[in-house]
């Protein structure tokens, strides 16, 4: 009896391993579907500005293919280093995400030198989202009606012309830094704490040209605010036909586009970086984003994790260049 009773007990036990090992892979099995749980989405940058309602525009329409919530959450800082770093360190399960911009994917690193992040060792880019020209203004009441006008100026009376920006390292001061090298020419940054505020000190005429991104500054224009004199575009924009390229007006090189994608963690598995990819190219089609992203003159991006990968080692090398020619130095 005895015999018969461990025997029994024996096999009991070897049914409830079995069934155990049977429901904890079928457990294992059902976590490996992704997602399965909200996405975090990180934005380098503060609410309310461009990089911050991009975001949130695809995060909304992701989350409907995914078929999960993406949690938009803006964490600015230093020239948006902190948000990106952060993306950089978190989990690369594909459960956090977030937005890689022009600055902080491809000027930073030569600017401050000792990030805490590497955007090439640490970052998995997932998809170009857009790129956006920048055009040069002038105060409307400005003699300089082209950018000849203005070339011509900068050489009779070298460091007495003015462009404002956003601060020190941003696109604006990168377009002026370029323009310089490009011209021959010597004009003084004046850098603020915002885009908003350059532009409003130009509107006041107290400096005198700025680069400004196509969509901040299309309101000015049609007010007649500002004059415009030329596009950073290789050509013209749909939204500003009158206005020549810098390359129509004899500055191939003063070519700036100040794009922004969808970036995780390096490591992330690259079927999550696929399925993420394959869902953003998805929310990149719906005919309401794609008329607000033309409409404020940007160009609509999308393609491969690979084409994006392609344009920040470019761009990368272009501006840590730029960079180092100008000389300029962090805040």
């Amino acid at each position: 009896m005895q015999v018969t009773q461990l025997f029994s007990q024996k096999w009991v036990l070897l049914f409830i391993g079995l069934a155990n090992s049977f429901f904890s892979s079928g457990a294992v099995f059902a976590q490996t579907a992704y997602p399965n749980k909200p996405i975090l989405f990180i934005v380098p940058y503060g609410a309310g500005g461009g990089s911050d309602s991009r975001s949130r525009q695809m995060a909304q329409k992701m989350s409907v293919i995914l078929k999960q919530p993406i949690v938009v959450d803006n964490k600015p800082g230093a020239g948006g280093n902190i948000g990106t770093e952060m993306i950089a360190r978190a989990a690369p399960d594909g459960y956090t995400i977030g937005m890689g911009n022009f600055a902080p994917m491809a000027v930073n690193k030569t600017l401050f030198g000792n990030l805490r992040y590497d955007p090439e060792k640490d970052l998995a880019p997932i998809i170009l989202i857009e790129k956006g020209p920048l055009v040069l203004v002038v105060h409307p009441s400005s003699p300089y009606k082209s950018v000849a006008d203005l070339v011509t100026a900068a050489k009779a009376k070298p460091g007495t012309l003015t462009f404002s920006s956003g601060g020190i390292g941003g696109s604006h001061q990168l377009s002026g830094e370029l323009f310089k090298i490009s011209a021959g020419i010597d004009l003084i940054h004046v850098p603020y704490k915002s885009g908003s505020a350059a532009l409003t000190d130009l509107m006041a005429n107290n400096v005198t040209l700025m680069f400004d991104q196509m969509y901040s500054a299309m309101p000015s224009i049609k007010a007649d605010k500002i004059r415009p004199l030329a596009i950073t575009s290789a050509k013209r924009s749909p939204l500003l036909p009158n206005v020549p390229s810098f390359t129509e007006v004899g500055y191939p090189k003063v070519e700036v586009l100040n794009w922004q994608g969808l970036i995780a963690p390096k490591g992330t598995p690259k079927a999550i970086i696929d399925q993420l990819n394959a869902a953003a190219n998805e929310a990149l089609k719906d005919p309401q984003l794609r008329e607000l992203m033309l409409s404020q003159g940007n160009e609509i991006g999308g393609g491969s994790p690979a084409d994006f990968v392609a344009l920040v080692k470019a761009e990368a090398a272009k501006w840590s260049a730029v960079v180092k020619t100008a000389n300029i130095k962090p805040e």
